[in-house]
């Protein structure tokens, strides 16, 4: 049965802390940051906050501040501290901030889906692709979900040590269920390659 292209973000499946929330960190967020959904992989900024990079653009040498899942904010329109598992991009009177809640622990591994594409070297997510590095696309998020619609670029599979996350497995249980199917649009394990808590280079 053919994968479907259902991408969801980054899932955590592994960390030091416990499910559900492992180890998040609180962060801060700029008022006027675009939105960010569950799942999102976000970058610092210059002024120390964080935020995703543009949607439907592909990261290939910026060193990751964590993954997204969730934040806090004061909302201007409701007049009450909002908890949501996305930032909507707005909201929030310029003197604010808004605490993201981020996965930055280096020996977390997070669930993800692959595009369409493929590659020499490593096709597509394949068993040839394990211990390969990939790059990221931010795609479309859902703003009536909150989920993400990052997902990864088989097509830059390589050694490049910029490369944002790494493929440690694939999804191979049940037999049959979406992502199971190696090539396009399956589904894998990966691990932080390119973040703050491993890389010695500083991202401001």
């Amino acid at each position: 049965m053919a994968n479907t292209n259902t991408p969801y973000g980054f899932r955590q499946a592994q960390g030091t802390g416990s499910s559900p929330t492992y180890e998040q960190l609180e962060m801060l967020m700029d008022y006027n940051a675009i939105a960010t959904y569950y799942g999102d992989p976000v970058v610092r900024q210059a002024d120390g906050s964080v935020a995703p990079i543009a949607q439907t653009t592909q990261s290939t040498t910026q060193i990751l501040a964590g993954i997204f899942y969730g934040c806090k904010y004061p909302s201007v329109s409701q007049k009450r501290t909002i908890w949501g598992n996305y930032w909507p991009g707005s909201d929030v009177a310029s003197t604010n901030q808004v605490t993201a809640y981020v996965v930055n622990d280096p020996l977390s591994q997070f669930s993800v889906q692959s595009d369409a594409t493929a590659f020499a070297t490593f096709t597509g997510f394949s068993n040839a692709g394990i211990g390969a590095n990939y790059a990221y696309n931010s795609g479309t998020g859902n703003a009536a979900n909150g989920l993400s619609g990052a997902y990864i670029v088989t097509s830059s599979g390589a050694v490049t040590a910029t490369l944002a996350f790494r493929l440690v497995a694939l999804l191979a249980f049940p037999p049959g269920a979406n992502g199971t199917t190696q090539g396009a649009y399956a589904i894998g394990t990966v691990a932080f390659n390119n973040v703050e808590t491993k890389s010695l280079t500083a991202t401001i």
